[in-house]
């Protein structure tokens, strides 16, 4: 035992020294740039989101109760940690994102954390149609409570509607984190530049992938593993998909899609008050009213 425990005592002191210069080689080569490693970790995005989340529904993150006379302090409190750890953080990935002059950079790092959490209220505002979508187009929801304890729809969509917020604002990096935590969270694809309307709910989730260039009118309701995804990528001349252009659906106001339908295509537009059916598969617009729908008995 003693012989085993000294053979790899010596293998740490001799040989593990090697390995880890070899590590550092290779993220020299392909990752550790020197502004690369002063970059925000997962865990502290978690923590901004849990700040802001808090804020926006205070006793809910929280892992003791707290009263309704500390609401207002709780609030502020995580407001101006949320704002200092934004600046840091937005410090490291803008300057991850320019190669110039720091000294003289353009970026206005504290407008753009005022005007972020200006729009704090409008997102609540927001997450309380969402919640009351869900409330109305559940039938097995209790009460609002019960969604924002427990759904979640309402848990992707408190970080998305933060993401978006932040993604709208030219902020890089930090937006695609806050919505890939949702995503391991919830089982809900959603890119933060996806634009979401107001009283929107997602029955079950799971599954369900939204694309950054989609557009999602108000009073829509989507179930679980519906695709909202892009048909096809244009090309550089170099062979490399061109980024920035429309290339997911538009889903107008009043929409119902139900479980595992895709829809695809940047100019297809699913018009308002319409119903598409389980497992559909579109490419192509279709007018308000409509009821597309899958029949198992044809070759449609």
């Amino acid at each position: 035992m003693d012989k085993k425990g000294n053979k790899l005592g010596e293998w740490i002191n001799n040989e593990l020294p090697e390995i880890a210069s070899q590590l550092e080689a290779l993220n020299d080569d392909y990752y550790l740039r020197e502004n690369t490693i002063s970059l925000a970790g997962k865990e502290r995005v978690k923590n901004i989101l849990f700040l802001l989340r808090s804020a926006l529904f205070p006793g809910v993150y929280e892992k003791c109760s707290i009263s309704k006379a500390n609401v207002d302090m709780l609030i502020g409190n995580n407001l101006r940690e949320a704002a200092i750890e934004l600046r840091e953080i937005l410090e490291s990935v803008f300057s991850y994102k320019c190669d110039k002059d720091c000294d003289n950079c353009p970026i206005d790092l504290d407008e753009i954390i005022i005007t972020f959490l200006d729009k704090m209220p409008k997102i609540r505002r927001k997450l309380q149609t969402d919640i009351h979508a869900a409330y109305v187009g559940d039938p097995a929801a209790q009460s609002f409570e019960e969604i924002l304890l427990s759904y979640p729809s309402l848990e992707m969509m408190s970080i998305h509607r933060i993401a978006h917020e932040l993604y709208k604002l030219k902020v890089p990096l930090i937006p695609r984190m806050m919505n890939e935590y949702g995503h391991r969270v919830t089982g809900i694809d959603i890119h933060p530049g996806a634009s979401i309307g107001e009283h929107f709910f997602m029955d079950h989730g799971t599954g369900i992938v939204i694309g950054e260039t989609t557009e999602i009118g108000d009073n829509v309701k989507i179930y679980q593993g519906v695709t909202l995804g892009a048909k096809s990528f244009k090309l550089d001349a170099n062979g490399n998909p061109v980024k920035g252009i429309k290339r997911h659906p538009k889903i107008e106001d009043n929409v119902v899609i139900y479980s595992h339908a895709t829809i695809l295509g940047g100019d297809t537009v699913i018009g308002h008050d319409s119903v598409i059916g389980a497992s559909v598969w579109l490419m192509e617009s279709v007018p308000p009213y409509s009821k597309i729908y899958y029949n198992l008995g044809s070759d449609k």
